[in-house]
């Protein structure tokens, strides 16, 4: 599961962004997690649960946002949301899509005292 290794290192960039601020504690740390990722939001939650007790996120609320692929054609110049996997336009059913976003997990806000 390596889930496991991002809850780690989600952790060690709360607590270096904690120290930055002089905060004590983190309530709530916010995420954006890409459909294309390769991260499984049930088992990241899992694996937080478990991991931020006795570090400075012991209290903190893990909050996932998923996020849909969005995509440009490169034919027709639609912009938007993928509902599945299908690398299709649904405007002009072509194929030359570039992905703009939903491949990557993001640290989007933090809250601290």
């Amino acid at each position: 599961m390596h889930e496991l290794s991002i809850v780690q290192s989600l952790v060690s960039l709360c607590e270096q962004n904690a120290a930055k601020q002089g905060a004590k504690e983190i309530t709530k740390i916010e995420i954006k997690v890409g459909r294309l990722s390769g991260v499984e939001p049930h088992y990241l939650q899992s694996a937080f649960d478990v991991y931020k007790n006795e570090t400075i996120c012991a209290n903190a609320e893990l909050i996932i946002n998923f996020q849909n692929v969005v995509v440009e054609c490169a034919e027709c110049e639609f912009s938007g949301e993928l509902s599945e996997n299908d690398f299709t336009c649904p405007n002009c059913q072509g194929q030359n899509l570039k992905v703009i976003d939903g491949e990557e997990m993001y640290l989007m806000r933090l809250e601290m005292r």
